[in-house]
């Protein structure tokens, strides 16, 4: 509800907002290849619509770090940086990217995002962190470094021309670095970039007045128009769309991951529900508009929604009062641009990038799991060495492939009845010995394709191993999913018993398995009679299938059900030994 306090709120938390996204919005634009000028306009309209539409109360959209490096990366190779190609084509790209994020939200497909896993999005954006290091070494250090080279290229070309540094230009880089450094440590409330910003900007107004601009070669960001967005459009022709729309499925991927994830990390401190099918929809407006207004693709920022949510803000007019003071801003400031030496972006960007290697995160990685440790190395080294588009695509179908394969080797435990005095769960803890006829298992997975040939291999095992155990009590308590080829294997091995003369049964199965093997028939060929209830006793209606004559003989007298009498009824001779183990008798609880 908006009232007189919560626009109050909201005013103070969109000027702080404001004064973050000037520096940011430059860097990012350098960052992406484009003028700078259109980092500040993807803060403006886009943000607007974003915080408009969306369902988050605190989101805050613009230009972000991981997909300006993306662009860059994409974009570089199929035009120069900064021409109006390469305008035109990252224009197209936040209009395909808008289409794309909407459809999804109509289609009610918010659910999907959640198939990035977290060990994906960390070892992308570290790999985007070491590109982002690649490509402003030039600017940092003052080195002649050609655009579009690989990032081993691009190393290589700077350890090859280290000694041609520019002194001035790198210290300049290193002042700005150690000011942002220093605030964030001892004024981390206060913009750092800010900080950095003014202190190398300074510095190198010193040098250039001392030595010299022409001996200290320090280059400038240059004009930055003080001028509304200009109206633009999109390139829909068939050659720019073959060019645009793989990049622009990815940046979707990447632009949706980071708006949700983030909305749903400030959700989680404030206790508000978060509606990502909505929040699709937002984020697909804001990059259409963007598109029209000269915004390149955006998204959720974390850095600029964790200082609106710090700074007290209470609506999404909050970040809509912030674009609008960035007008403002660009409209007084913009002539100061010219005196924005590009080795302090280089060093902001510098900062950037160390900011997005989570390192702590990525040891967690290294000591939890080898099979997310592989799923790590894959999406860093594709960033690396491949390319970004690809990384996020490799990381993605690599977690979900090692997923299916887990998925695809359900556990299967060895159980018997639990011996406990009222008692009807079984359990692999007991001790007791198997039944010389009878196998009892429990499948903790699903029965679905991926996992068909798992199962039936170990189904076979039982009488491969004990021919006599031509009967099998399968517990599927733990089998909540079954699809067409999991019920042909469970009717083929329930036939296959049956010609060996004995029978396949089951224990507490759960209502949707059993619902789909009666939509299917197949539980005509597995037999009702053959499906117990949870408070059934399988027993007393195995036991008198099981074969005399072996049980004859038995002396292990596993279950109640043979103590004292045989399968087809007779009463049991003595016993030359009594038994070793304890009997016990399977009922149902009270």
């Amino acid at each position: 509800m908006v009232n007189r306090d919560t626009l109050r709120a909201d005013g103070m938390a969109a000027l702080a907002g404001a004064i973050i996204v000037l520096p940011q919005g430059v860097a990012f634009a350098t960052l992406a290849g484009m003028p700078p000028q259109y980092g500040l306009y993807a803060a403006m309209v886009p943000a607007i619509v974003a915080a408009l539409f969306g369902s988050s109360w605190h989101l805050v959209s613009g230009p972000t770090n991981v997909i300006s490096i993306f662009l860059f990366a994409s974009l570089s190779v199929l035009a120069e940086p900064s021409s109006s190609e390469y305008v035109k084509l990252a224009l197209t790209i936040a209009f395909l990217v808008g289409v794309m994020q909407l459809a999804m939200g109509l289609a009610r497909m918010g659910a999907l995002v959640n198939f990035i896993s977290h060990t994906v999005v960390i070892s992308f954006t570290a790999g985007a962190a070491c590109l982002i290091f690649a490509a402003q070494l030039k600017n940092f250090f003052g080195m002649d470094i050609p655009r579009g080279l690989s990032f081993l290229d691009t190393v290589g070309t700077f350890i090859a021309k280290f000694l041609d540094l520019n002194l001035y230009v790198t210290s300049v880089g290193a002042v700005t670095l150690i000011a942002g450094l220093a605030s964030r440590k001892w004024k981390p409330k206060f913009p750092y970039m800010i900080t950095a910003m003014l202190a190398g900007s300074l510095f190198a107004f010193a040098l250039n007045l001392i030595f010299g601009a022409a001996r200290t070669g320090i280059a400038m960001v240059g004009d930055l128009p003080g001028s509304l967005p200009q109206l633009s459009h999109p390139d829909l022709s068939p050659d720019t769309l073959k060019k645009t729309l793989p990049v622009a499925f990815a940046v979707m991927i990447l632009a949706l991951t980071e708006a949700v994830s983030i909305a749903r990390a400030i959700a989680a401190k404030t206790g508000q529900r978060i509606d990502g099918n909505q929040e699709f929809i937002g984020q697909g407006l804001s990059n259409i508009a963007g598109a029209f207004f000269s915004g390149y693709a955006s998204s959720g920022s974390f850095n600029r929604s964790g200082a609106n949510f710090e700074a007290g803000a209470r609506t999404p007019l909050a970040a809509v009062g912030s674009a609008l003071i960035l007008i403002f801003m660009l409209l007084v400031l913009a002539p100061l641009s010219n005196h924005l030496p590009l080795a302090v972006m280089g060093a902001i960007l510098f900062l950037v990038a160390y900011g997005l290697i989570d390192i702590p995160q990525m040891r967690a990685v290294v000591r939890t799991s080898r099979r997310e440790t592989v799923v790590m190395l894959v999406t860093f080294l594709s960033a690396l060495l491949v390319h970004l588009e690809f990384a996020i695509y490799a990381g993605v179908l690599l977690s979900l492939i090692l997923y299916l394969m887990q998925t695809a080797r359900p556990r299967i435990l060895d159980v018997k009845p639990d011996p406990q005095p009222g008692s009807y769960h079984f359990t692999a803890d007991t001790g007791l010995p198997d039944c010389p006829q009878l196998k009892m298992l429990r499948i903790n997975g699903e029965a679905f394709f991926g996992a068909v040939d798992h199962i039936q291999t170990h189904m076979e095992q039982v009488d491969e191993q004990t021919p006599t155990q031509k009967h099998l009590l399968i517990v599927a308590s733990g089998i909540n999913f079954v699809d067409i080829a999991g019920a042909e294997a469970l009717t083929h091995e329930a036939h296959r018993r049956r010609r060996m003369g004995g029978d396949l049964y089951f224990y507490r199965m759960k209502d949707s398995a059993r619902q789909f093997l009666e939509r299917g028939g197949y539980m005509n060929d597995i037999g009702r009679k053959n499906v117990f209830d949870v408070r059934d006793i399988p027993l007393d209606t195995i036991y008198p299938k099981l074969d005399n004559t072996i049980c004859q003989h038995c002396t292990l007298r596993i279950f109640t059900q043979c103590k004292d009498k045989l399968p087809n009824g007779e009463p049991r001779d003595k016993p030359r030994a009594e038994p070793q183990q304890e009997t016990f008798t399977l009922t149902p609880s009270s």
